[in-house]
């Protein structure tokens, strides 16, 4: 058995395995990774090295489809998919996972002050990863519709959107401008969906800023929905529109900010298209 490829059981053994220990460092509960190995071992018949190898190659899986995964266990590429497949087997018996509140852990107290939130550069072709991990992610984030699930899941969504709103309000109560920070409004909840951002805010200087946001609890490279309206609210009101990313966000969130014309950073890609009778 060692050498051959994973069967399908072993693979959703240690699928399940890496799980438990997520949800207890998640948790902030002790766990001790050893001694999951050694059960493991005993379980399937593998070796050490060989459990722990497989356990990065999941934090790998994880980091495609857009999820958190064990720091100390630093993603390894080339997997095959038949992992990627038991991890969706994983998730899929599992629907509480995706549907967990992503702003709390442990006992239910915040993640991060919006305060402290990191702002940073937008991905570009010089921080782009290596072509063969670029490419297995890509791969896998289509295979498992990573961008039609963050945007299905509205608990996601609504609570990178609140986030954002505590953000806005914070920075300017701290840059002395608390008559522009009672003016902030969060618009997709007040007034719904469609106006083509989700926030409205203000620079310091009292300028416009109409915020799109976009959440996800993966790398900062994970894919995101777009709409045709947010595009064209966007060309419209150039000077005022950004799309504010949130990212890492059931862990540590980090955020960066795009302006338009939105295809000078992203590639957009038509995948939807309404049809009617003449």
């Amino acid at each position: 058995m060692p050498g051959d490829d994973w069967t399908s059981d072993e693979n959703d053994a240690v699928v399940a395995d890496y799980f438990d220990m997520l949800q207890s460092e998640l948790a902030f509960r002790s766990y001790n990774k050893a001694e999951h190995n050694r059960q493991l071992q005993s379980l399937i018949g593998r070796g050490r090295g060989s459990i722990e190898y497989k356990h990065q190659n999941i934090s790998a899986v994880l980091k495609a489809m857009g999820e958190v995964w064990i720091g100390g266990y630093m993603p390894r590429f080339n997997f095959q998919m038949s992992l990627a497949d038991a991890v969706a087997r994983w998730l899929e018996r599992n629907p509480q996972w995706l549907g967990r509140s992503p702003t709390t852990q442990g006992d239910g107290e915040m993640l991060q002050e919006p305060t402290s939130l990191w702002v940073g550069p937008a991905p570009t072709l010089s921080n782009e990863p290596e072509p063969d991990e670029l490419q297995q992610t890509l791969a896998v984030a289509r295979r498992y519709d990573v961008v039609g699930r963050d945007k299905r899941n509205r608990e996601l969504g609504k609570a990178g959107e609140r986030f954002v709103v505590d953000f806005e309000r914070a920075t300017l109560s701290q840059a002395g401008r608390k008559d522009l920070a009672d003016l902030v409004r969060w618009v997709a909840e007040e007034d719904g969906d469609g106006a083509g951002y989700d926030v409205q805010s203000y620079g310091s200087d009292g300028r416009s800023r109409l915020i799109e946001v976009k959440t996800t609890n993966g790398w900062e490279r994970t894919p995101f929905h777009i709409t045709k309206n947010e595009l064209a609210v966007a060309d419209a009101k150039r000077d005022e529109w950004c799309l504010f990313r949130l990212w890492n966000f059931s862990r540590e969130p980090k955020a960066f900010e795009l302006y338009p014309p939105l295809d000078q950073h992203v590639s957009l890609t038509a995948e939807t298209f309404k049809a009617s009778f003449d």
